[in-house]
């Protein structure tokens, strides 16, 4: 999801686009195409390499528009159902996607949309094979977790859990049901963060000694004034395990097609603040650079002023520090090595000195998972191969970790010592309580 004040490419945007029109629009598409091997031969789960994959939407904000693109013009699957809790925007969705097909497809009358106000009644679905969830972060694991034990594989959006214990338990799931899960920190997929990550993985810049990420601020309790509730919105729904807020249309607007990104993302209460909204992209990036995909920093230190937003410092096993600090060039993350620095984001990918960036990868040089630019085709190869996508349950919950542990060390405003191995803070039974919450018991 995206952070509204940043003017750099909106995510889901590729820089190298693969683009299959000419064969797609050439391609028959029906729901429920009849494979040459049918699945039930196969096994449960098992989805045949020349199957289409039937795909549901839960959650149809602003963010859906972009991935349901994504979708239909870079990849080969069949977009089958949607579910929200507004029926303004379960009706957007049918009317964007059938356009969509229609462009992209050559597919005029595309009718193969059946829109929920339930999620659980989408998962209930036999013939849909895999799930896109883009739903407030409050509700990601949840219903990660229900959609996997529904026999789904999923696709969601970053950040991928909104507590800490909530990314234990979806690791932990993704385990026990042995599906697939692609996190949306699309950023893997673009090749400038992979050759950045490369270059620092491989030692160009020589030791890392200090790495500086900018992104925004930690989350904030709820704060909104109270309008009333829209007759057609869920509003006990949207919130569901989250406390039940006063409605405000900043933090959920009826129609996706307004000027700025729903301001749940800001709160406490159902978001990270912009700390983990962009942060499970950038912290994702130092992560992939340093090898730290199944760890993170074990020290966080908060500015000793509590008032402050930036300044959070953290520091690696092996000493590496990085810090939560605007360095003045947007969102983005900058290396510091012992040989020379380097800057990169979605707009910039420079280094000091400039030869760095050039340098030609040595055979002997690690080499990072390659997704050939298609963060979406990524996961659908992975779910019919029954292999790890770039972004696996266990990379964006650790990514996410990062974000939500600056949070609690931001709330709390003192150091804290962080057990990456047992996922626990070393003797701070506060800190401790905040890795998770009980919630809220709702009735639909």
């Amino acid at each position: 999801m995206q952070e509204p004040t940043d003017t750099t490419k909106k995510e889901g945007q590729n820089p190298n686009p693969l683009s299959r029109r000419k064969f797609l629009t050439h391609t028959a598409l029906t729901v429920g195409a009849i494979s040459i091997v049918p699945r039930h031969v196969l096994g449960r789960g098992f989805i045949a390499p020349n199957d289409k994959i039937n795909i549901g939407f839960i959650g149809l904000g602003k963010q859906t528009n972009g991935l349901a693109n994504q979708f239909v013009t870079n990849t080969g699957a069949q977009i089958v159902a949607g579910c929200d809790v507004w029926t303004t925007k379960t009706a957007a969705f049918e009317k964007h996607v059938g356009t969509l097909y229609a462009k992209e497809r050559a597919l005029n009358a595309y009718k193969g949309i059946t829109s929920y106000p339930d999620y659980k009644e989408l998962l209930s679905r036999k013939d849909i094979d895999a799930v896109v969830i883009a739903t407030p972060d409050h509700w990601h694991a949840t219903q990660a977790m229900d959609a996997m034990y529904a026999g789904k594989d999923v696709y969601c959006e970053k950040p991928l859990t909104h507590r800490i214990t909530e990314g234990m338990e979806l690791v932990q799931t993704t385990k026990k049901t042995g599906k697939i899960l692609q996190t949306g920190s699309m950023q893997r997929s673009w090749e400038d963060f992979r050759r950045a990550s490369e270059l620092v993985r491989n030692g160009y810049l020589g030791e890392i000694t200090k790495i500086l990420v900018n992104v925004g601020d930690p989350a904030v309790p709820y704060n909104m004034e109270e309008e009333p509730i829209p007759e057609e919105l869920d509003w006990n729904g949207w919130c569901g395990p989250a406390p039940l807020l006063p409605y405000n249309h900043r933090l959920a607007p009826s129609r996706n097609d307004v000027d700025f990104w729903p301001d749940f993302r800001l709160f406490r209460e159902v978001g990270g603040g912009i700390l983990c909204d962009w942060g499970a992209h950038m912290f994702d990036i130092a992560q992939w650079a340093l090898g730290m995909d199944h760890s993170g920093p074990v020290r966080y230190i908060p500015p000793s002023d509590k008032s402050l937003v930036r300044g959070l410092r953290m520091f690696y096993a092996n000493g590496v520090e990085m810090v939560h600090e605007d360095f003045g060039r947007g969102w983005g993350v900058r290396f510091i090595g012992s040989e020379g620095t380097m800057d990169i984001s979605r707009s910039y990918f420079e280094t000091n000195p400039e030869h760095i960036k050039t340098a030609m990868p040595k055979d002997s040089d690690i080499r990072l998972y390659n997704s050939n630019g298609n963060h979406y085709q990524d996961w659908l190869d992975a779910i019919k191969n029954r292999t790890q996508p770039i972004c696996d349950v266990e990379t964006g919950h650790r990514s996410a970790s990062i974000c939500n542990i600056a949070n609690i060390a931001y709330q709390l405003g003192r150091t804290l010592e962080w057990d990456p191995e047992n996922e626990q803070f070393k003797g701070d039974v506060e800190a401790n309580a905040l890795r998770s919450r009980v919630n809220r018991e709702y009735a639909k």
